[in-house]
């Protein structure tokens, strides 16, 4: 195999994204030279969580990314990083990787410095040290001091914590394409928000937004409501009815609680991801749909295909891309505004009041186990018991081990 000389005060950081375990190992050791600091990603996601932990120098990337479009991830990478270069894999080529010109297109673009480099001598190494720290300084700050509108907030999401910084910057990557979306997360994380924000983002915006609660329809009525009904379908049918999903045509259909999704209607939905078509009940007639499926589940969905409660291959249909919301308890730092954002909707027309101090390190210290839908409860409490005082305080907050006598 040919081999790659890496300049020794250039690519110390490398990184290599493939899911092709042969096409990482391939890399690896085409490297000439020792490399510091080499770890590997299966995928584009996982490449951009490794770009978040540290320095680095040198991405490869495969062009046959599972998650994300390999083209649309260089160009973020070097907008967000430009101390960074990428180099573009092909892994279905079987030639040699070589350097840009030259045959064979394993690798068919590279860094201008690597078909100049020559073999190290004995000056170059004893400046080796001295060359890599100058060119670590010079590239550092300008990766860290890029921002990129990848890290704000999504669209109604109020969050100041890194913790969230890629859930953001995972769902602007998604929302030009029509890849599926599974967010996970505990229940009142903000799933929703989550999934209208990637809506948002997306050339469906103008569209419908169409939600379904697969939780909260009886199971005698969710397969009518999905998919909808012809007229004398059955009784009480008076008239046609298209059904949620095809309601979402042109935009974003959002399966909330998809773990409570019946396991006689999963088929049906299956078919629907695969084929984009559904029947309506009481009808042969077979309908087209372009709608983009976001579900969204605090379930554990692998539990339930290995108890037989849900199918693995609807499973990994509606995990092309998965995206975890992380609970509140691990983002103390949205507390605040959160807590600020709801008194301030609930005392709304009036001025709202504040918080002591007392009351905030309180509530920064709970668990949080109903998330942010909980702290809105608590705060739309306090404000009630505060009697229109001008300043919340602890005795104000009625939280899971409080009592209403408590807090009196």
């Amino acid at each position: 195999m040919t081999s790659f000389p890496i300049p020794h005060n250039y690519a110390n950081h490398i990184l290599v994204a493939s899911p092709s375990n042969l096409v990482r190992q391939r890399v690896l050791e085409s490297l000439r030279s020792p490399v510091r600091r080499f770890e590997q990603a299966t995928g584009g996601a996982e490449a951009l969580v490794h770009l978040e932990s540290g320095f680095w120098q040198v991405l490869f990337l495969d062009r046959s990314l599972p998650d994300l479009d390999a083209e649309e991830l260089s160009q973020t990478v070097r907008q967000r990083f430009p101390g960074i270069e990428v180099v573009l894999l092909d892994p279905e080529s079987e030639a040699e990787p070589t350097a840009a010109g030259e045959k064979g297109n394993l690798l068919p673009e590279m860094w201008p410095a690597l078909s100049q480099v020559k073999d190290n001598d004995k000056d170059e190494n004893e400046n080796k040290d001295k060359n890599r720290d100058k060119r670590e300084d010079k590239l550092l700050p300008a990766a860290r001091a890029a921002h990129s509108i990848l890290e704000d907030p999504l669209l109604g999401m109020i969050s100041n914590s890194r913790i969230m910084q890629p859930v953001y910057r995972l769902s602007r990557l998604l929302a030009p394409r029509n890849t599926t979306v599974l967010i996970t997360g505990p229940t009142g994380c903000g799933k929703e928000i989550v999934a209208r924000g990637i809506h948002h983002l997306s050339a469906r915006a103008t569209r419908t937004f169409a939600v379904v609660n697969c939780a909260a329809i009886p199971e005698t009525l969710l397969e009518a409501e999905l998919f909808g009904y012809a007229r004398g379908a059955f009784t009480g049918a008076m008239q046609s009815y298209a059904g949620r999903i095809q309601a979402a045509q042109g935009g974003t259909l959002f399966l909330d609680e998809i773990g409570e999704m019946p396991l006689s209607l999963q088929p049906k939905l299956l078919r629907f991801l695969e084929q984009k078509e559904l029947q309506r009940l009481g009808s042969a007639e077979v309908v087209r749909v372009d709608a983009r499926v976001i579900s969204a589940t605090n379930a554990h969905l692998l539990t339930l295909v290995r108890e037989g409660r849900f199918r693995e291959d609807l499973y990994y249909r509606l995990c092309a891309f998965p995206i975890e919301i992380p609970p509140l308890r691990d983002r103390p730092e949205d507390i605040a505004p959160l807590a600020a954002h709801f008194l301030a909707r609930f005392a709304a027309p009036l001025a709202a009041p504040g918080f002591s101090a007392d009351a905030l390190q309180l509530l920064k210290t709970q668990p949080w186990a109903g998330n942010i839908r909980e702290l809105q409860n608590v705060i739309e409490r306090a404000l009630i018991l505060s009697e229109d005082e001008a300043v919340i305080r602890p005795e104000h907050l009625l939280l899971a081990d409080s009592s209403f006598r408590s807090a009196r």
